[in-house]
Parts: C-alpha cells; sequence; structure tokens
C-alpha cells in the first residue's frame, strides 16, 4: 500500500538512470539523468520529500540497486515488466515517459513485485543456471558430432551412445580432409570440455545440497520419484519462497496451466501457457516421466529417503502414489503421452510445494 509522500520511478540501464518523482502532496515533478551508481541513486533521493517509494522493471542490471535501498531504509519494488499496465494507444516511448509512468503506477498501487532474492540465493542460482546451460551446450555438441559423422556414413552400432565405449569409437575415427578433420576434432573437443565443466558444476552443487541453507528443502523435495539431488537443489534456489503460493498457484505460476480464451457462451482451452521459470518447467516435465513405470521403492530412492524426516517421507510415497495412479488414468483413457505428462508434471509441483511447505 502506497503511504510515502513521494513516489519515484528508475528507468535503470547499463549505462545511466533516468528517475521521475512525484510529490503526491504538491504535485510536483522531479526529474533527473544520474550515473548508474547504488551510492548517486540514493543520495539524490534523499533531496525529495519523504518519505520515498521507488520502483524499477526487473531487468539484466540484477537486484543491487533493490539491495542498496533496503539497506538505507528505502521502500523498492522491483516490477514485473510483464505485468505493467500501458496505455493501448501509447506510440510514444521514451525514458522519461518510462520512468514517469512507473512512478505513476507506484503512486496507485499497481505494481506486481517480483521477489528479490538474496546473495545467497542469487548465488546458488547462479550455479544452477550455469549446470544448465552447459547442459545445453553439451546437447549441441553431441548433435553437432552425431550428425557431421552421419553425413559421412559413420553409424555407431555398438550399444549405448555417449557411453565411454562409445566415446573410444568417435576418438578413433579419422577423415582424410583436412576442413572436415578440424571441424571433427574441434566438435569432439567441445564436447569433453562441457563434460568436465558439468562434472565440476555437479560436484559444487552436490556439495551445496549437503551442506548449505538449502540441505533440509532438497532432502525434502528428493523424497519424490524422478527428483535428484540436482533436481531438487534447482527447485528449492530457483522457486525460493515457496509459501508465496499455493498447491493450485504453482502451476500457473511455472506455466503448465493452459491458456484459454473465452467469451460469453464461447470456451476455448489451448497448449500451456509456458510463462514464468522455463528452467523449472523442464525439470519438472522430465521428473514427470519418471512417474509412468510401476511405484516401487528401490535403493536409490529409499537411500534419499533416509536423509529426509518421516513426514515428508510419508507424504512423498502418497504424492509418488498418486502420481502414478495418475498415469494410469490417463493411459486407459488413451490421452497422449505428452499430454498427460504434462498434466503429470502440473500435479508433482502442487507435491513438491506440499513438501516444500511441510511443517
Amino acid at each position: 500500500m502506497f503511504t510515502e509522500r513521494t513516489s519515484v520511478g528508475l528507468d535503470v540501464h547499463a549505462r545511466s538512470v533516468v528517475a521521475t518523482a512525484i510529490d503526491t502532496k504538491t504535485g510536483e515533478l522531479f526529474k533527473q539523468r544520474l550515473v548508474p551508481a547504488n551510492e548517486v541513486v540514493i543520495d539524490w533521493l534523499h533531496t525529495l520529500p519523504g518519505p520515498v517509494a521507488v520502483t524499477y522493471e526487473a531487468g539484466p542490471t540484477g537486484f543491487g540497486l533493490a539491495r542498496a535501498m533496503a539497506t538505507a531504509g528505502i521502500r523498492c519494488e522491483v516490477a514485473a515488466p510483464s505485468k505493467l499496465s500501458r496505455p493501448a494507444g501509447d506510440r510514444v516511448k521514451t525514458d522519461v515517459r518510462d520512468s514517469l509512468q512507473l512512478a505513476r503506477l507506484l503512486r496507485v498501487d499497481d505494481i506486481t513485485s517480483v521477489r528479490v532474492p538474496t546473495v545467497t540465493q542469487e548465488a546458488a542460482r547462479d550455479l544452477v543456471r550455469a549446470r544448465e546451460d552447459v547442459r545445453g551446450d553439451l546437447m549441441r555438441a553431441r548433435h553437432r558430432v552425431s550428425k557431421l559423422l552421419l553425413r559421412h556414413g559413420h553409424v555407431y552400432y555398438g550399444g549405448q551412445t555417449w557411453s565411454a565405449k562409445h566415446h573410444a569409437w568417435l576418438h578413433r575415427i579419422r577423415f582424410a580432409d583436412l576442413g572436415t578433420r578440424c571441424a571433427y576434432e574441434a566438435d569432439l573437443e567441445a564436447i569433453d570440455f562441457a563434460v568436465a565443466r558439468r562434472d565440476r558444476l555437479d560436484a559444487t552443487i552436490a556439495e551445496l545440497a549437503a551442506d548449505s541453507e538449502f540441505t533440509d528443502l532438497t532432502r525434502r523435495l528428493c523424497c519424490l520419484r524422478g527428483v535428484s539431488t540436482l533436481t531438487g537443489f534447482a527447485l528449492a534456489v530457483e522457486i525460493g519462497e515457496w509459501q508465496r503460493f499455493n498447491g493450485n498457484s504453482i502451476g500457473a505460476y511455472l506455466g503448465l496451466v493452459p491458456s484459454e480464451h473465452s467469451s460469453g457462451q464461447s470456451r476455448r482451452q489451448g497448449s500451456i501457457t509456458k510463462t514464468g521459470n522455463s528452467h523449472v518447467r523442464r525439470l519438472l516435465i522430465e521428473a514427470a516421466w519418471h512417474h509412468k513405470p510401476r511405484y516401487v521403492v528401490g535403493p536409490v530412492l529409499r537411500a534419499r529417503w533416509e536423509q529426509a524426516p518421516e513426514p515428508a517421507r510419508a507424504r512423498a510415497h502418497i504424492g509418488n502414489q498418486r502420481l502414478h495412479d495418475r498415469w494410469n488414468s490417463y493411459t486407459r483413457r488413451h490421452k497422449k503421452h505428452t499430454v498427460a505428462n504434462t498434466a503429470i508434471a502440473r500435479e508433482l509441483a502442487g507435491w513438491c510445494w506440499s513438501l516444500a511447505t511441510l511443517e
């Protein structure tokens, strides 16, 4: 709720900050172009009629400015860009107009704020996102190698691909042409480097998952089938404060609910919205496939259960049974497997929330 005297909108860029402030008592406007230094911005805010409330759009400049303002005792709301209201007929966009629009929206409490993570949470998030980037790099490098070999008539029939045996086969292939040979060797080096980077990041994630502020939550999430240490840790750091959701809203937050266009008596539903955190959505989609086979508490899952409290184990057991039964239900109704798996992922998100908020 806006209770301050002055509302301030900041249009933050890498090399400049355009600020516009509105004094709600006098209606006076204050405009200033500042350098993107936290202390400079805060010093200018202190010259305004107080108390002051500030907002700026979430973007590539991160949350350092918001943290600095919180330390200085200034309320700062980091606005979700996709939730900002903009006039339909507005065809002029400038930094000053953007900052003025933000100040006006803050004044009428029409700002949807994003959650500002702590420094520790952001560091852990950087780690899991680096792991996600390496996964993508490795996948693309492997595709380049396999397609180059296919064009030249080399197909592997020796069993599982990308195993140690397969890697040995790859390194035995030689090309006579210099260009093809150099391209092939470069792609093989990219695979080896990506694997080394992935293993190094996996070791760091395992270390943090075993001894950090995310350990308890990670171990509870890992009681569910398909949620390994890597997946559980990523869910823990990407979602952050699970208490802001409930069992239904978390699926919508992650873009796992159907899109809809309804008007009057017409109701049309389409594919999932795919809004929110794409990394978490991919992890849940992959984890959902593990609930299709018959549910058996094997040694790997039992070892994870031993690290979690008894209430988490009991609830996860119910969830695992429920998700497998849902898979069987979709199979009997002849649902497409991809559609069924997405529905399972949406319900799995709810079970993750249930374990994360378990007291």
